[in-house]
């Protein structure tokens, strides 16, 4: 392995770990959370889909960059319309988010918002917000954006709830991964998609025992033209 492409595995794995060693707690193209079917699971999330916000966030100040990552995250927006839901349905108030597409849109989008503002810190010259998904059956039970303060590269970052998703099931999605790499505890996939004017990185992080995909990060970095 080279050493830009060993730079890569330290620096997606060091972030990873920052879901787990944290205390911390847009626009009309924002991914509808009102269209996904109820029952959700990891097969659903497709990394490929993020790329387009990921460019995006790194012209993007800080809070902004990580806001428009997360409000575009079609994990976090189903996950945050399942609360909103939840909490209307408790509440026992009345509530027509249920009917009306636009007032929940308006409602996930406004908590998101929330959750980077009261959750976002600096490490390391990132900007962080990594916020836990309590509330199960969920197939995540995790999620962090991260984006470098003067560098143009954004990151974010799943950690599974269980151990459903393979890396058989990655394989079917994606095809074979453009580079794979053995770590002590772990395997990885990884696959890539390349620009002009980016590279984009998704790291699947597998458990070699039970094939188990563990964790996911998907990085984007701008390319310089000189």
């Amino acid at each position: 392995m080279n050493r830009k492409l060993a730079s890569f595995w330290v620096l997606s794995i060091s972030l990873m770990c920052l879901l787990s060693a944290s205390a911390h707690a847009s626009d009309s193209t924002t991914t509808s959370s009102t269209d996904t079917p109820g029952r959700f699971s990891a097969a659903d999330f497709d990394w490929r889909d993020l790329v387009p916000y990921l460019l995006a966030a790194t012209r993007l100040p800080d809070e902004q960059g990580i806001t428009a990552v997360l409000e575009n995250s079609l994990v976090l927006r189903t996950y945050v319309a399942r609360e909103v839901r939840q909490d209307c349905r408790s509440h026992a108030r009345a509530c027509n988010l249920n009917s009306e597409h636009s007032n929940l849109e308006d409602e996930v989008s406004k908590r998101i918002a929330q959750i980077v503002q009261e959750g976002i810190f600096h490490r390391h010259k990132n900007a962080i917000v990594d916020y836990k998904l309590t509330r199960q059956p969920f197939p995540f039970s995790e999620i962090a954006a991260v984006k470098g303060e003067k560098k143009s590269d954004v990151y974010l970052l799943l950690e599974l709830a269980d151990r459903s998703y393979k890396a058989a099931d990655v394989q079917d999605k994606y095809g074979a991964p453009f580079d794979t790499n053995i770590f002590q505890w772990y395997s990885v996939f990884k696959y890539r998609m390349k620009t002009a004017d980016y590279t984009s990185d998704a790291v699947f992080e597998i458990d070699p025992v039970d094939g188990a995909v563990i964790k996911m990060a998907v990085n984007l970095k701008t390319r310089k033209h000189h």
